[in-house]
């Protein structure tokens, strides 16, 4: 019985030509040989599984080789190829760097490294996870690494870079090898499907490519396991049950119910992938890309960022023509919170259910325009410009007057007909001005037709109040501002936060009509600058003054400076009697 070989060592590179997604990188390589450019010390870095051992191999192998071909390529014939090809060259040394980390070790590499080849050119040493070295052997080693003979050229190859000491990157050519691309991986694993005689969907290999996450030789391990799993024909529900993925199917089906409102239907699709030993988690994160992978699909620029096969491609941007933009904002904002607060949740199938509902109302929300939109231009009118805020606020109709018209006076004097504005959705209190019946969560309601519970919040400090018409100049004192404020506060049932940043301290007067609040701190400057014109216009209507302008200022506390020590007592009594410093200086004195 044959032996059997994995396919990562089957068909592991040979030769430039053969390295899979490191292009930039062998052309460079190639190029040295062809200048005859060869640096003494290489390292080339990067994830598991791109091939960084293997161009080592494969270098060493081309610049031994007496019959290079007109590319550049090892011709695999001449005798220094072939006992590299059979593994008993004495030119090409690799050493595991995790196994001989010591100074010992890096010795015994020096004294060999002095031995000339005996079949070529040079003597190579690939020194694998080369990060592993002790700081010791590091430094044991700098030497020799930066002036070796000739006739020696050190390789080096490491996952983390970053663990290497900077003394050791200066001496070496540093290569960073890229992770592998899925339609490169997908290009490879077709070519050796065939070579293997095995059938296998296209879309299988996507699904192999991108679970390998850029190691060609993760995806060659899996390539071999679903072999094994399913024998010469594999079709893509092969894959995905022997990998435990999930089907893209049931995303985009999950997609298309959130667009339908079905909501029932989701969470019988929740059940099913639970039922199937599917982690919750993970079917967020892969909502959450799928849901990022339709939203690329919107622009055909960005279409090329899908890492999938040309059939599954179309299905994108299929569902991306149906998905509005905002739906999509909406959705991955409620995935990444549901992500985030995934493992604090103490119910997390509870969790991921509501998330999916809150997906499947966002479409049927929109028609019913019950999401508020702080940027739409009408209430920003309403809010910034104050205009016409009480013909939006209802009140029922009054009773006894038999539905005749009645007729009430404002403030200001203007006559309102109840009748004519009621019929507007106007009214207007006798007994309040214009601007003091506002009302903004009525104002909300009545303009939009939005139910209450889907309304936010507004920003106190984003909402400029109308100003209060008043006509009258009287004049202000210390008594009538301090007394008028506290009724502010009582009569607006202000908390007792605004009730200390405002009466904590006496506010000053200022030129007949400036109102100086005085404050401790930052945060009750802030607190008072949120209801300020608020405040201006209270005042303005309670002590009849046009003029009344509102400002704040934080009162500067001096603390008296204390004394400690010694030194500080003597320096206070200097400043009292400068003479006992001269007499310290004279008689050179010191503290006891």
């Amino acid at each position: 019985m044959e032996n059997y070989i994995v396919s990562a060592r089957k068909y592991r590179p040979s030769i430039f030509s053969s390295v899979v997604g490191q292009q930039s990188i062998t052309v460079t390589l190639k190029n040295a040989i062809k200048n005859n450019h060869l640096a003494h010390a290489y390292l080339f870095c990067g994830p598991r599984g791109v091939g960084k051992t293997s161009c080592a191999r494969i270098f060493a192998k081309t610049i031994n080789c007496s019959n290079i071909s007109s590319d550049f390529e090892a011709c695999d014939e001449c005798e220094s190829c072939v006992a590299f090809n059979e593994s008993r060259s004495y030119n090409i040394h690799e050493l595991d760097a995790a196994s001989n980390n010591s100074v010992e070790d890096i010795r015994t590499l020096i004294d060999q490294v002095r031995i000339p080849p005996q079949i070529g050119s040079y003597s190579v040493y690939i020194i694998d996870e080369v990060h592993m070295l002790s700081a010791s052997a590091f430094n044991a080693f700098l030497k020799t690494l930066e002036e070796p003979p000739a006739h020696a050229i050190f390789v080096l190859a490491t996952t983390e870079k970053h663990k290497i000491l900077p003394t050791i990157l200066s001496r070496c050519q540093i290569f960073d090898f890229n992770r592998i691309k899925v339609e490169d991986a997908v290009k490879h694993l077709k070519e050796i499907a065939i070579k293997e005689s095995v059938i296998i969907e296209e879309e299988g290999l996507n699904v192999i490519a991108q679970k390998a996450d850029g190691a060609m030789r993760d995806a060659l391990s899996i390539f071999d396991q679903i072999v094994s799993f399913s024998g010469k024909e594999i079709s893509f529900e092969n894959v995905i049950q022997n990998l435990n993925v999930l089907d893209y199917d049931y995303y985009f089906k999950m997609v298309d119910a959130f667009l339908d409102g079905k909501v029932t239907d989701v969470l019988l699709m929740l059940n099913e992938i639970i039922e199937k030993g599917f982690d919750g988690h993970h079917f967020v994160a892969g909502l959450s890309a799928h849901i990022r992978d339709v939203l690329v699909g919107k622009d055909p620029v960005t279409i090329q960022l899908l890492e999938v096969s040309d059939s599954v491609k179309q299905k994108y941007v299929d569902q991306s023509k149906k998905c509005p933009l905002d739906f999509l904002y909406e959705a991955l904002k409620i995935l990444n919170q549901c992500d985030i607060s995934f493992k604090g949740s103490q119910n997390q199938r509870l969790l991921i259910e509501l998330s999916l509902i809150q997906l499947s109302q966002i479409i049927e929300l929109k028609k019913k325009g019950l999401k508020l939109n702080l940027n739409s231009k009408k209430l920003q009118k309403i809010i910034v410009e104050g205009e016409a805020i009480s013909a939006v606020v209802k009140q029922p109709e009054p009773q006894g007057n038999n539905g005749k018209a009645t007729q009430t006076v404002s403030d200001t004097g203007q006559t309102y007909n109840s009748k004519k504005e009621k019929s507007k959705g106007v009214t207007v209190s006798p007994k309040s001005n214009f601007a003091s019946s506002v009302s903004i969560k009525q104002a909300m309601n009545s303009g939009n037709t939005r139910s209450t519970n889907a309304a936010k919040p507004i920003d106190k400090k984003a909402i400029s109040f109308a100003e209060v018409v008043v006509v009258g100049n009287e004049p202000i004192t210390q008594e009538k501002v301090e007394a008028k404020l506290k009724e502010y506060i009582i009569a607006k049932g202000k908390s007792d936060r605004i009730r200390l940043a405002i009466t904590v301290n006496k506010p000053k007067i200022l030129d007949s009509n400036r109102v100086v609040l005085m404050v401790s701190n930052p945060l009750q400057e802030d607190d008072v600058i949120a209801v300020k014109n608020e405040v201006r216009n209270y005042l303005k209507k309670e002590l009849n003054n046009s003029e009344i302008q509102i400002e704040t200022e934080i009162i500067q506390i001096i603390t008296e400076k204390r004394m400690y020590t010694d030194s500080d007592r003597f320096n206070y009594l200097c400043e009292k009697n400068p003479a006992l410093g001269l007499l310290k200086h004279k008689f050179a004195l010191d503290f006891e």
